[in-house]
C-alpha cells in the first residue's frame, strides 16, 4: 500500500497504543544516518523479486515447523530467519526491526538476503548497535512518512510489514507459514496483553492486504 493509504492506519495505531510520532521520526533520521554508505537495496529489485510470484512469509511464531510450502520466494519476519536458516533456506528478504537473532540475520545478509530494517519510536540503541554490522543488501523502514533510504508500504509488525511488501509489489499469492495472531505465550508476562493488541493489529492488516494479493494460510 502506499503511505497515503497507510497513514489514517498508522494515526489510529498511534492512538491505541500511546505512540509518539514525533519518536518514531527520531528513530528514522537515526536509521536514516546509519544507512549512509550501506549497499541499499533498489526498488526495482523487489518489483524483480516479488511481482507475480508465489511469495512465502515465515512469521515467528512460538511454534517448530518440518517443512515450509513450495514457493518462488520467502521473507522471513525477524526471528525466523534463524528458523529458515536452520531448515536450510536462505530467505530472500528480512523484515525486522532487530529484535530477534540479529546473527542470524547478519550471516544471512552476508549470503545474499536483502534485509529490511525498521525504525520505531523504542529501537534506536538496536539500530545504532548492529546496522553498521549489516554488510549486504540493506534498506530502512518507518512506520511515519517514508523518504529516500527509508520505505514504507505499510505494516505495523514484522510480520504484517512483509506481508504488505508482498503485496505492494504484487505478489500473485502470498502464503503465510508459522503465523498466530493468538499464541503469546512465548513472551514475558508483563508484555503479554500488549503483544496480543499489536498480533490483532497484524490480523487487521494483513486482511486488508488480501484486497491486493490473494492470501492463505498453510
Amino acid at each position: 500500500m502506499n503511505f497515503d493509504e497507510w497513514e489514517p492506519i498508522y494515526l489510529k495505531i498511534l492512538q491505541d497504543f500511546g505512540f509518539s510520532r514525533v519518536d518514531d521520526e527520531v528513530a528514522g533520521v537515526t536509521l536514516f544516518n546509519l544507512l549512509s554508505g550501506k549497499n541499499l537495496v533498489k526498488l526495482t529489485e523487489f518489483e524483480e523479486l516479488l511481482i507475480g510470484k508465489v511469495v512465502c512469509v515465515v512469521g515467528n511464531a512460538p511454534h517448530t515447523f518440518e517443512a515450509l510450502p513450495d514457493a518462488d520466494v520467502y521473507i522471513a519476519a525477524d526471528g525466523a530467519a534463524k528458523k529458515m536458516l536452520e531448515h536450510g533456506t536462505l530467505p530472500a528478504i528480512i523484515t525486522t526491526d532487530l529484535d530477534g537473532d540479529v546473527n542470524a540475520q547478519i550471516k544471512a545478509n552476508n549470503e545474499g538476503t536483502i534485509v529490511v530494517v525498521h525504525a520505531h519510536g523504542d529501537n534506536i540503541p538496536l539500530l545504532q548497535k548492529y546496522v553498521p554490522r549489516f554488510r549486504g543488501k540493506i534498506i530502512g523502514s518507518t512506520q511515519s512518512t517514508p523518504y529516500t533510504r527509508l520505505i514504507n508500504f505499510g505494516g505495523f509488525t514484522d510480520g504484517d510489514r512483509a506481508v504488505c511488501l508482498a503485496a505492494h509489489f504484487e505478489a500473485r499469492e502470498i502464503l503465510l507459514k508459522n503465523f498466530d495472531f493468538e499464541d503469546v505465550s512465548a513472551e514475558e508476562p508483563e508484555v503479554r496483553e500488549i503483544k496480543l493488541k499489536k498480533l490483532k493489529w497484524a490480523k487487521k492488516i494483513i486482511e486488508n492486504c488480501g484486497k491486493k494479493s490473494a492470501i492463505k494460510f498453510v
